[in-house]
């Protein structure tokens, strides 16, 4: 049964032939019912630490790599181009002395994902493991997550991509919402996401992707022994991204 169906079949016969109390806890139980299994919390919970101090500015095997990998569609127009993976440049001040840094920017992965919150479709859910997912099958193209994320990691692909690198992965469609899965295919075989072993070749070693909850993981010892940040923390979203030298 759908939700429109319930809502007739509850609004016709069961909120009428019971009390209020017990119509509600009705309604909450099968509310719990439609979470996606995969929203569960469990013991792993996977994030990202980026030192930016070890990333060249003008690196970007990491780019280049989530691109292969995801065959991500890429039009050498910005009006088209998805960009999963990116680097923008942050200026500042220390003093009276001008600074600029550059950083890395992917999907943060909340633990209270607001792309997930408004999508009429559940086609945007959060893994047992922490990992926010599209489902390209159901995303309707509303945009709706687009505009709730505050951290400008969405991209619409407007048209198809000709180019199809990596033949084991899905060619990107157009039509739908996309956003960094931390290349969750790999994490499910053992492997490294894409950029981070992209990154090591190049001999960078900036974007690490471990276990936040086994303090044993290279990105709890990372967290442990550096004063890391997370953009814009005070909207709650609570990312699992985490910056040095930001």
């Amino acid at each position: 049964m759908d939700r429109r169906d319930f809502v007739k079949t509850a609004g016709g016969s069961v909120i009428l032939a019971v009390s209020g109390t017990y119509a509600f806890r009705i309604l909450t139980e099968c509310s719990a019912a439609w979470t996606k299994i995969d929203s569960q919390p469990s013991g792993r919970k996977w994030g990202m630490v980026i030192d930016i101090t070890k990333c060249p500015p003008d690196c970007t095997a990491c780019i280049d790599a989530c691109r292969y990998e995801n065959n991500v569609s890429h039009h050498e127009d910005e009006r088209w181009d998805v960009n999963w993976i990116r680097k923008v440049s942050i200026e500042g001040h220390v003093g009276k002395k001008k600074t600029e840094k550059s950083v890395i920017l992917v999907c943060n992965h909340c633990e209270n994902p607001p792309c997930a919150q408004v999508c009429p479709v559940q086609a945007t859910y959060k893994r047992h493991d922490g990992i926010v997912i599209v489902d390209h099958h159901r995303c309707i193209g509303c945009r709706y997550c687009m505009i709730a994320c505050p951290y400008n990691a969405r991209f619409f692909n407007f048209k198809d991509s000709e180019e199809w690198p990596n033949k084991n992965r899905p060619k990107r469609s157009h039509g739908v919402a996309e956003s960094c899965h931390l290349c969750a295919h790999r994490l499910d075989l053992g492997k490294k996401p894409a950029c981070v072993e992209a990154c090591a070749m190049a001999g960078n070693n900036a974007i690490y992707v471990g276990d936040l909850n086994d303090r044993e993981s290279d990105v709890s010892q990372l967290l442990l022994s550096h004063a890391a940040k997370r953009l814009k923390e005070d909207l709650g979203t609570s990312p699992k991204v985490h910056y040095i030298g930001l």
